[in-house]
């Protein structure tokens, strides 16, 4: 592509964009609230179908290019290699992708499941098997298949066709360069940054009330918005720190505490808790799993009541899509040098192992300790993984480790964001300035802290789910732009 002139279109109308959605959630929080509901409610009564073809889609995709004579094409010229080690990769894939979900629904959802399992009795043996298997679906190679997209059709245009690291630099092969450079590619971008602010924003902001939850849980720490604010200024100070430090040494180093984090708690639960009932969860869970993949990849009823599948599954895949644009960029920056095969296996396969490992441990942890405990753990979903760690043995040194995690966990996604969103709003540089950076940073954190005071953070993740539903289009569109253009590889 030609060089590009400094253009602030897509940064000023983003902040525009995101400053008015603001201004309305916290002027008229409830109107707010409402709009959005109603938005996503028709959304998932007569979209629901196509969320969920395009998910699946998505994965055959991916999987069809990833084994195909295009595998061995990599994302960067022919002789370039991979700018981090295998382990550092995967722990930033992690950290920026869904860690700190992990964290905050491996408890909360088997245990939610288990007691209100669709079509079955709550609290039997088949609600505790559907509930592993329909928590392995909601976290595996779906949401991974849909972080792909973005990532893979992104990082072979930024690092092969030294296209800009934007979004609608997919969109070559389609609109040519003139298209993306105009409104349709402007629009695209802008769409990809309120997504981005709108999710982070939003997490930052139920992360915060975990955060402070368990402290509670835990301490006795009074659950005030001092205490909220003080956490969000504190955890904003180091993701815009690590930030500005760039990938390699801030970025980098809190993914690979990440994992280490991680794995302590993994092992230590696994030490404490019924291991061969975890072993037959995992076994079992996968077989199920498998056996039901196209079945629930397409399930929604024609003729009856869609509510338990538009409250988990279609929410989910709308949220993961939500958070492809910023998740796909971010995947797609730290993978320049990898082979089209290596990608797929490695953004798909290893997170989602790692995600059914994860479920396998805490969702055996909690059923096992019977519906009472359950019915008692998921009453606030913020402490559930408290609540049931403080049954077991090592349960409270597990729960420090945890809330530690939480943080790194937080930290690791916000300043992902942080990084993409100073990418994105300068024209893909993938080295934004360190000003642009400061200053999303800190969009976020205000933005998380203003809907924590106007309890508008349901209705923003709400607002931003359904905004990102022209993006299921988008990224559609993005698999058939990446086809074009590996076609004409010689």
């Amino acid at each position: 592509m030609k060089e590009i002139k400094k253009d602030n279109t897509v940064y000023i109308i983003s902040l525009i964009v995101v400053f008015a959605i603001v201004g309305w959630g916290l002027i008229t929080p409830a109107n707010f609230g409402n709009a959005a509901n109603a938005l996503f409610y028709y959304l998932v009564d007569n979209f629901g179908w196509f969320y969920l073809t395009s998910m699946f889609l998505f994965v055959v995709f991916c999987i069809i290019i990833g084994f195909s004579r295009y595998g061995d094409i990599k994302l960067g010229p022919d002789d370039s290699k991979p700018e981090f080690s295998t382990v550092s990769w995967f722990g930033m894939l992690f950290g920026s992708g869904m860690g700190i979900g992990l964290v905050f629904w491996g408890v909360a959802e088997p245990l939610n499941h288990y007691l209100n399992p669709l079509g079955l009795e709550g609290a039997t043996a088949e609600a505790a098997n559907f509930a592993m298997k329909q928590s392995f679906f909601h976290w595996g190679i779906h949401p991974w298949a849909n972080y792909a997209v973005i990532g893979l059709a992104l990082g072979y245009f930024q690092f092969r066709k030294n296209a800009p690291g934007l979004i609608s630099s997919i969109f070559l092969p389609l609109i040519g360069e003139k298209g993306v450079r105009g409104p349709i590619g402007k629009t695209i971008d802008i769409l990809a940054i309120f997504a981005t602010v709108a999710g982070v924003a939003t997490s930052l902001g139920i992360g915060t009330l975990q955060i402070n939850s368990g402290l509670n849980f835990m301490f006795g720490l009074p659950t005030t918005t001092i205490i909220q604010l003080t956490i969000i200024a504190v955890i904003t100070v180091i993701y815009v720190w690590t930030a500005v430090s760039g990938i390699d040494k801030g970025i980098k180093l809190l993914s690979d505490i990440n994992l280490v984090l991680a794995f302590a708690i993994l092992v230590l639960s696994i030490i404490i808790g019924p291991k061969v009932a975890m072993l037959n969860s995992l076994t079992n869970g996968i077989g199920n799993y498998i056996d039901k993949f196209v079945y629930d990849s397409f399930h929604i009823e024609a003729f009856g009541d869609n509510s338990w599948i538009g409250g988990w599954t279609i929410f989910y895949w709308a949220w993961w899509i939500a958070w492809a644009p910023f998740v796909g960029t971010f995947i797609a920056r730290i993978s320049k040098g990898r082979t089209i095969r290596e990608f797929v296996l490695g953004v798909i396969l290893a997170p989602t192992l790692a995600s059914l490992i994860w479920f396998a441990v805490f969702g055996t942890l909690g059923i096992k300790l019977g519906p009472d405990v359950a019915a008692e753990a998921i009453k606030v979903t913020e402490t559930a993984f408290f609540v049931v760690m403080s049954k077991y043995p090592l349960g409270f040194i597990i729960s420090v480790i945890a809330v530690i995690l939480l943080c790194t966990f937080f930290i690791t996604s916000a300043n992902s964001a942080t990084f993409v969103l100073g990418m994105m709003s300068q024209q893909g540089d993938l080295d934004p300035t360190t000003s642009k950076k400061i200053l999303w940073g800190m969009v976020q954190a205000l933005l998380a802290f203003a809907l924590l005071l106007g309890g508008g953070l349901n209705a923003l993740q709400t607002a931003s789910i359904a905004a990102a539903f022209p993006f299921a289009i988008v990224m559609i569109f993005a698999c058939v732009a990446l086809m074009k253009a590996l076609r004409q590889e010689k």
